[in-house]
């Protein structure tokens, strides 16, 4: 709802929050005395049920009847504490201010045109991991060609890359502090106060030149509040990834400081700086992205993905030069909220790209081509859209044409080896397209498979059984409807691009899927997509009836449109497995190594915190659990998790005592590093287990692929349509 005021200014009623800044969170809630702190996560949670109303770059909420809030937010970013005013009497001191604060959403952007600042609004010229997160690809990001925006602080300028200053050291120490007292917590316990103390050691870590380890402090924040508020797009892998993310950063900076003796910062009085190791630099990362000469490219369009954080939505458009290199062109602007999320990422597939004068979408681009002069390209094959870039339209090419049909030449064993190897990096170290899967595939069928027996989407790939699943789950996105649509086709061979699910077991989440090399063969099912040139992009594109070519033993499932729950959901995890040849697959899983015993614990202490790993939970036979899973990981011969199991919760049982038995507070640093140590070991662990599972799978007979017996398509597809 929208009026006209008095002096002209369009007011907006129900407006949501605007974007802020962690150092502003930060310095407000410190200005709170300890009586109003602990009223504080009460009072947001007020504040935040409140009508909000905006007129120009101002934010107005009422408190009561006699006090109000102004939030100024030029650019929609509140950049200072003066820009949030309050009218009670106890301002500017009040747990209001407070309180919206810490409702608004974190943001790492200056607001654009704010005097001083050099902001650059939306084209994200920070490494916020809150907006979006490190390693997304943010419209228009980049600096100039050949530079790096943005030198340590710490260090100094022209000073070594592997030396640590003594106000980086001091930020490193401050910023492992606040995050294991929020792992401590637990997200039931991280609050507003301890939320704004890592936020306050994330800023200094940042003027530091502390990077990277900053914007993985700012991602813990922005996730323990979706968790905390229970947003549909909070996933507790994700905060749990945060965290390990964050802890080990610091952990490894800490150790890379004391690896040698104190220089001149430290006080040492020879003069000699401190020597750490070179990979310090990549531990610091950089302010903004930096951008290369790239010269004259010709691209062809190979396919684009929808993105969605929580702060961030829009594509990434994904491109092959003339010798095999990947290249991206993304679209990705802040949302206002997680309901504005998924159709601006749709949206952002029919927008212009931002490269040149082209003048082809996201989606059309991915069927054609660009004649690029100028262009300027990131380490992670980000293409820069400067003034300089000069692109016009020009045709694309068939996956089963070079240069793009060779990315589908090397094995896939080798692809999924590549994979895990660029998880371990850095996202801004990742070779381009280092991630993807580019497999040639012959669908199953949908069938239960795998413990719980859940209806899964499986697909023969050389000889491998690999689970199907949807890049993301988003019902406002395409994924799920197109693999439902798919899965009532056995016998389809496609091309797919994909990025692995690291699994026990062989799994893929779809991208997009294309034509085989060869066409279809008589009596076999096809995609009949002639006028997207034999692809589709499974995220911003609905498949149709029409575009499948079925057998007529084989009866074509209807389209269900967006938004509507298909007949059939709620029957969905009794579904019976199809009879025939459609069940016979081969068992190659045996026994599973039961790691979720150490990583379920590791998880438990991130949503419980330190103290629900003392708690002493006993079996029926009143034996404690833990023993048992202790038991468990030994048998299996996983006798290292059996350890890192025993010393998490010894490290969180142990906590100093005062003459009266009272617990003291401490800094929880043997617990993070016990908590450090089991996350790590389940995130290696279940690497060592995905490239097991993909090459003793590729070893295996080729599983038995028959049609969908009569009646048996539709039923399919509602089922697996409305399955999460």
């Amino acid at each position: 709802m929208t009026e006209t005021g008095a002096v002209g200014a369009v007011q907006e009623t129900g407006a949501d929050w605007p974007a802020i800044r962690p150092e502003v969170v930060a310095e407000v809630v410190a200005g709170l005395s300890a009586r109003l702190q602990k009223r504080l996560d009460s009072a947001a949670a007020k504040l935040a049920g409140r009508p909000v109303e905006r007129t120009g770059d101002d934010w107005r909420i009422a408190v009561d009847e006699e006090a109000e809030l102004v939030l100024h937010a030029p650019g929609g970013v509140i950049a200072d504490q003066a820009d949030v005013r309050c009218g009670c009497l106890l301002a500017p001191a009040c747990v209001h201010r407070a309180a919206a604060v810490t409702v608004c959403p974190i943001t790492d952007e200056e607001p654009a045109g704010r005097p001083g600042t050099g902001g650059t609004g939306t084209d994200g010229a920070g490494p916020a991991a809150a907006a979006p997160p490190a390693g997304t690809p943010v419209a228009g990001q980049g600096t100039t060609a050949g530079t790096t925006a943005g030198t340590a602080p710490g260090t100094g300028d022209g000073a070594p890359p592997d030396v640590l200053a003594a106000a980086e050291v001091a930020a490193v120490h401050h910023l492992h502090r606040a995050g294991a007292a929020v792992l401590a917590a637990g997200v039931g316990g991280a609050g507003a106060v301890l939320q704004a103390e890592l936020l306050r050691a994330a800023h200094r870590a940042r003027l530091a030149g502390l990077y990277r380890p900053s914007a993985a402090a700012v991602a813990v924040v922005t996730r323990v509040r979706a968790a905390r508020s229970g947003e549909p797009d909070h996933r507790l892998a994700d905060l749990v990834a945060a965290l390990r993310e964050l802890l080990g950063l610091t952990t490894a900076l800490a150790d890379a400081a004391s690896a040698a003796p104190p220089g001149p910062a430290d006080g040492a009085p020879d003069g000699t700086p401190p020597v750490v190791p070179v990979g310090i630099a990549g531990l610091r990362g950089t302010a903004r992205q930096a951008y290369g000469e790239a010269g004259g490219l010709r691209l062809y369009g190979l396919f684009s993905e929808p993105v969605l954080t929580p702060t961030h939505a829009g594509a990434v458009t994904w491109a092959v030069d003339a010798g095999g290199g990947l290249h991206t062109i993304a679209e990705i602007m802040p949302h206002a909220d997680a309901t504005t999320a998924a159709p601006q990422a749709v949206g952002a597939g029919n927008r212009a790209i931002r490269l040149g004068d082209a003048l082809l979408s996201h989606r059309e681009f991915t069927r054609a081509g660009l004649a690029v002069q100028g262009a300027t390209r990131s380490a992670g094959g980000r293409l820069g859209a400067g003034a300089a870039v000069r692109a016009v339209r020009a045709s694309g090419a068939a996956w089963t044409a070079e240069p793009i049909a060779r990315l589908w030449a090397e094995p896939p064993a080798a692809q999924v080896e590549r994979a895990l190897a660029a998880a371990a990096l850095p996202p801004e170290g990742r070779p381009a397209g280092s991630e993807l899967l580019f497999l040639e595939v012959t669908l199953i069928g949908a069938v239960p498979y795998g413990p719980g027996g859940a209806l899964q989407l499986l697909a023969d790939c050389g000889g491998a059984v690999v689970v199907l699943r949807a890049a993301h789950d988003h019902p406002g996105l395409a994924h799920r409807g197109n693999l439902a649509l798919l899965a009532a086709a056995p016998g389809l061979r496609l091309r797919v691009v994909g990025q692995l699910e690291r699994a026990a077991r062989p799994e893929l989440r779809l991208l997009a899927v294309g034509a085989p090399a060869d066409g279809p063969h008589p009596g076999e099912p096809a995609l009949a997509l002639t006028d997207r040139a034999d692809r589709v992009n499974l995220g911003l594109e609905r498949l149709q009836r029409a575009d499948l070519v079925l057998p007529a033993e084989t009866p074509a499932p209807s389209s269900t449109p967006s938004g509507v729950e298909p007949e059939g959901a709620s029957r969905l995890a009794g579904a019976p497995s199809a009879p025939g040849p459609l069940a016979a697959l081969p068992d190659r899983e045996g026994p599973a190594a039961p790691v979720h015993l150490l990583t379920r614990r590791v998880e438990q202490a991130v949503t419980g915190g330190r103290a629900a790993l003392t708690l002493t939970v006993r079996t029926a036979d009143g034996a404690r659990s833990v023993d048992g899973d202790r038991t468990r990981l030994r048998s299996a011969g996983l006798a290292t998790g059996a350890a890192l199991l025993d010393g998490l919760r010894s490290a969180a049982a142990d906590q100093p005592r005062d003459v009266f038995g009272r617990v003291v507070a401490d800094d929880h640093a043997a617990f993070a590093v016990a908590w450090l140590a089991a996350a790590w070991y389940g995130e290696e662990l279940a690497s060592a287990l995905c490239a097991t599972a993909w090459t003793s799978a590729m070893s295996g007979p080729a599983p038995a692929v028959g049609p969908v017996p009569a009646g048996e398509g539709a039923s399919v597809h509602s089922q697996l349509s409305s399955q999460p």
